[in-house]
């Protein structure tokens, strides 16, 4: 198959790659949008929408649904993942293969690799090397607004600067405001940190304990996310910005947020097991919990909130007893001097 510089694959046709896969499609992109599941992909072909995941959104002319990975990859000079962060290495393995000279790659997944923390673009450049284009699209983006049309801002994080400019200009469109960055630690770092803090500020709205903790926990959230980021080598700016606050206030106040609905279920007493099940899709706070604390050991980085997650997820603690330990810390000035 010959590729397009206006098509694009992208693998997985969960709620945020088809809700992409719609938007770049709208920009008359030709999008290959691959699914494992046979019947799956049979019956987006059939019904022109994602019946399972975004039932109300049709497809444009230009979305094919398909179930040859080999051919999605090969469809265009960009390949999107957009697969859960636990099978991003897997995906990239599998792809490596049929990667073209040319062809860059880029990825809508936000977490760390399981079981060793790092960073998902450190993964690809030890498994595809240095002169593949890679990027990371982030920012406050729920899928279900994005596959409406709703106005949405994200960020499109490269090392090659004109790599994240064609990405993002793929992206932008009437409603759809794509930016370009190189910090790829910092916009990688927020785009993950934030779905831990998310589950934080659903347990304290789920115990009832109202606006003014989630305000607190939204902001001391984000003190923690910028003292990982500095031990990091993220930039403050990209912390404060789209991939950082602004998804960090998204995912902590909107009730799409499956990370916020973790948190609601927990705190109103629910065990995770059940959680999880009513949710119905991955949650990715679960395993970036335990690669926030990895790291926050690693780089002897504070991060009390991110810790009493980690122990109601992990250790069976008690919520009630979390919030009792936050609130009893030593005082102290907000600011470091």
């Amino acid at each position: 198959m010959s590729r397009a510089a206006t098509a694009i694959g992208v693998l997985g046709a969960g709620s945020w790659g088809t809700a992409l896969a719609i938007q770049l499609a709208r920009n008359g992109q030709a999008v290959s949008l691959w699914a494992r599941d046979p019947e799956h992909v049979a019956a987006m072909a059939a019904d022109r929408r994602n019946a399972r995941y975004l039932p109300d959104n049709a497809f444009p002319d230009g979305l094919q649904p398909t179930a040859d990975f080999d051919a999605a990859v090969a469809a265009g000079d960009v390949v999107l993942v957009a697969a859960p962060s636990h099978a991003f290495a897997d995906t990239i393995t599998r792809l490596q293969p049929l990667l073209q000279p040319g062809q860059g790659i880029v990825w809508a997944c936000k977490g760390f690799e399981p079981g060793t923390g790092r960073l998902l673009h450190e993964v690809a450049q030890k498994q595809l090397g240095d002169d593949v284009p890679l990027g990371a699209i982030t920012g406050p983006s729920f899928a279900r607004e994005v596959a409406m049309g709703l106005p949405t801002a994200v960020t499109v994080a490269a090392f090659d600067e004109d790599f994240s400019r064609e990405v993002a200009q793929r992206l932008h469109g009437e409603a759809f405001r794509a930016y370009t960055s190189t910090d790829m630690v910092g916009a990688e770092l927020g785009g993950a940190v934030k779905n831990v803090l998310a589950v934080a500020t659903g347990i304290a709205d789920g115990m009832g304990l109202g606006d003014n903790a989630r305000a607190a926990l939204v902001t001391r959230g984000l003190a923690e996310m910028m003292r990982l980021g500095e031990a990091m080598g993220a930039r403050p700016e990209t912390l404060t910005g789209l991939a950082g606050m602004g998804d960090l206030v998204l995912t902590c106040t909107g009730d799409l947020s499956r990370n916020r609905r973790l948190g609601l279920a927990l705190g109103r007493g629910d065990d995770i097991e059940t959680a999880v099940r009513d949710i119905g899709q991955v949650v990715e706070g679960i395993g970036t919990s335990t690669e926030v604390r990895r790291l926050s050991k690693a780089h002897d980085v504070s991060m009390p909130i991110s810790r009493e997650v980690f122990g109601i997820i992990h250790q069976g603690q008690d919520p009630k007893a979390c919030v009792r330990r936050l609130l009893a810390r030593d005082q102290k000035p907000e600011h470091a001097s």
